[in-house]
């Protein structure tokens, strides 16, 4: 499906997956507007400041949308890990804010806008590290968890208006790092992921066409990581 005259806004849009992201829909035609705390700028998107843990800049970002949203993709979010015991509490608060706040946020007040458009969608970007961890990752994955949670809970809500599904995103290579054949051996499909497998299936998500029948639902991008079984000799 191209997506000629719909409006797409997309967190995080600057670099990563949220680029490849804009990029995507832009290449299909769409109006695409990207939010970000450094917005270098994109091409064919319409780039704005916003740090989407804060409720008036998430207001203004959405003023300039216009009266009807198609769709929304939350993937702004930051990584930070450290030693559970001696990191400080403030570090946890700060990637609730950004990851799952920001989420909620930015899904609040576009709602009026995605309900407006008919069919809309809300596409959240979650990781597998809301199904499985390692350590000292605790506030990553536990804001990545709640995303999943409040996934099902906005599908619930703005259901039929608007469709609501995450993508679970396994390793991706975001900075073009030189990865050994071991890196891609470990995953089934012989591979690291790459930012565009993100941005196909967000267009798949996007596209009532081809997923109209799905709300509420996780969408693991992960190359099988997450279902090979793992046995230390």
């Amino acid at each position: 499906m191209r997506f000629d005259g719909r409006v797409v806004a997309v967190t995080g849009a600057a670099r990563g997956i949220g680029r490849a992201i804009a990029r995507a829909f832009a290449a299909e035609g769409a109006r695409v507007l990207g939010a970000d705390v450094d917005p270098s700028p994109v091409e064919g998107v319409e780039m704005h400041r916003c740090d989407v843990s804060d409720e008036g800049q998430v207001r203004r970002f959405l003023d300039h949308v216009g009266p009807v949203l198609h769709v929304l993709v939350n993937n702004a979010g930051i990584s930070e890990f450290g030693d559970l015991e001696s990191t400080p509490v403030a570090l946890f608060d700060r990637v609730i804010a950004v990851n799952l706040r920001g989420t909620y946020l930015m899904s609040r007040f576009a709602a009026p806008l995605l309900r407006a458009a008919g069919q809309g969608a809300i596409i959240n970007i979650a990781s597998t590290r809301a199904l499985m961890s390692e350590p000292n990752t605790e506030a990553y994955s536990a804001s990545k968890g709640g995303i999943l949670a409040l996934t099902h809970a906005l599908a619930i809500t703005l259901g039929p208006a608007v469709r609501v599904n995450a993508i679970l995103p396994g390793w991706i290579d975001v900075d073009g790092e030189e990865l050994r054949p071991e890196d891609h051996t470990q995953h089934p499909v012989g591979r690291v992921g790459r930012p565009e497998d993100v941005a196909q299936a967000a267009l798949f998500l996007a596209d009532p066409a081809r997923s109209g029948f799905m709300t509420g639902q996780q969408l693991v991008l992960d190359g099988g990581m997450t279902r090979k079984m793992i046995y230390v000799d």
